[in-house]
């Protein structure tokens, strides 16, 4: 039984609110993130389709003064908690 009050979980989605896949609608629910079947939860980013998440690195930040992301590949499932 699912709840249709909960949106569509997108292909990709960003924590970042400035990244164009950003959606506070679908960040609003609790969502979880299992990669290479091992539940995650420090993912900023993730793309089902191209089977890759984004990490923060624990100390390196960019020009920005950001976390830098790293990227690792495998499967992804996103499901709604």
């Amino acid at each position: 039984m699912t709840d249709t009050s909960k949106p569509e979980l997108p292909d990709r989605l960003s924590i970042n609110p400035r990244s164009p896949f950003y959606n506070e609608d679908v960040l609003n629910n609790d969502i979880g993130i299992r990669f290479n079947d091992k539940e995650r939860n420090d993912v900023e980013e993730y793309c089902m389709s191209e089977g890759w998440i984004k990490v923060a690195s624990p100390k390196a930040l960019d020009r920005r003064g950001q976390p830098l992301l790293l990227k690792s590949k495998g499967k992804v499932e996103v499901y709604y908690r």
